[in-house]
C-alpha cells in the first residue's frame, strides 16, 4: 500500500513483520567516542526480536529498575528479497526502502551482560517508521534526534564507519536476508536517557519523522 506524494520518493505505509532485525552497533566514529570504545576492525552485529517492534504513536515502555534507558535514533534498511552473499556493487538492488528505528537500550544491562540480546530485546525497544520510502539515496542523508524538541543527535549518514553496501555485503555473508528483514545502521553521537513524558523524535531527511511517547512501567508507582 503506498501514500500518495508529489515530487517525493515513493513511500510505503508500514506492515512488516520480519523474520530478524539485525542491527549495528558502533558504527559512528563520534558515538564509538562518546561511548569510550575502539573504531571496530568490522561491523558489530547484534540483533532485536520482532517483538520489539513499535509503531509510530505508540509509548516507548521504560522498565523500572534501570539509570540508563537510551534512546538511539538510526537509519534503517528494509529487504525487498531474499539475499546471499549479495556483493556491495549490488546491494542496494535487495532494498526495498528505508525507514527509521530508535533502537532503545537498558545501558546497564548492556554493560553487565556483555552483550546485548537482554539490553535491547524488551518489548517497545525498536520503534519503526513511519514508512518505507523508496528510491532514496542512503549516502548522505542528515538524521537528527530531538527530546521534547530539544536536539540531541544531528549526523550525517556520510559519517557512517561502514556503508550500507559493505553492510549488506557483511551481514549476508554471515546470514540468508529474507523479505521483510531490517537493518538498523547503527547510531550517531548524541545519545541519551529516557524518562517517562518524554517525546522522542528521529528526523531522517526523505524519510519523515518517527515519533513516540515514552512511559513507565505498569505496576506500582515509584517510591
Amino acid at each position: 500500500m503506498a501514500e500518495a506524494g508529489t515530487g517525493a520518493a515513493p513511500r510505503q505505509v508500514i506492515d512488516l513483520h520480519p523474520s530478524k532485525i539485525v542491527c549495528i552497533g558502533a558504527n559512528y566514529r563520534a558515538h564509538v567516542a562518546e561511548m569510550g570504545k575502539q573504531v571496530p576492525d568490522e561491523p558489530v552485529l547484534f540483533m532485536k526480536p520482532p517483538s520489539a517492534l513499535l509503531p509510530p504513536g505508540e509509548p516507548i515502555v521504560r522498565p523500572r529498575g534501570y539509570a540508563r534507558v537510551d534512546f538511539e535514533g538510526e537509519l534503517a534498511l528494509v529487504i525487498g528479497r531474499r539475499a546471499r552473499r549479495v556483493s556491495a556493487a549490488h546491494a542496494l538492488d535487495v532494498v526495498l526502502g528505508l525507514t527509521i528505528v530508535n533502537d532503545v537500550t537498558v545501558r546497564d544491562l548492556q554493560a553487565k551482560d556483555g552483550q546485548w540480546t537482554r539490553a535491547k530485546g524488551f518489548d517497545s525497544f525498536c520503534p519503526l517508521g513511519p514508512h518505507i520510502a523508496a528510491g532514496v539515496d542512503p549516502t548522505d542523508l542528515r538524521i537528527t534526534t530531538r527530546v521534547n524538541g530539544e536536539t540531541r543527535q544531528d549526523s550525517r549518514t556520510s559519517d557512517l564507519i561502514f556503508p550500507v553496501p559493505f553492510l549488506i555485503e557483511f551481514i549476508s555473508r554471515h546470514m540468508t536476508l529474507e523479505p521483510g528483514d531490517v537493518i538498523s545502521t547503527g547510531t550517531p553521537s548524541g545519545v541519551g536517557n529516557l524518562a517517562p513524558g518524554d517525546r522522542i523524535a528521529v528526523e531522517i531527511e526523505g524519510i519523515g519523522v518517527l515519533e513516540n511517547p515514552v512511559i513507565d512501567e505498569p505496576g506500582e508507582p515509584r517510591a
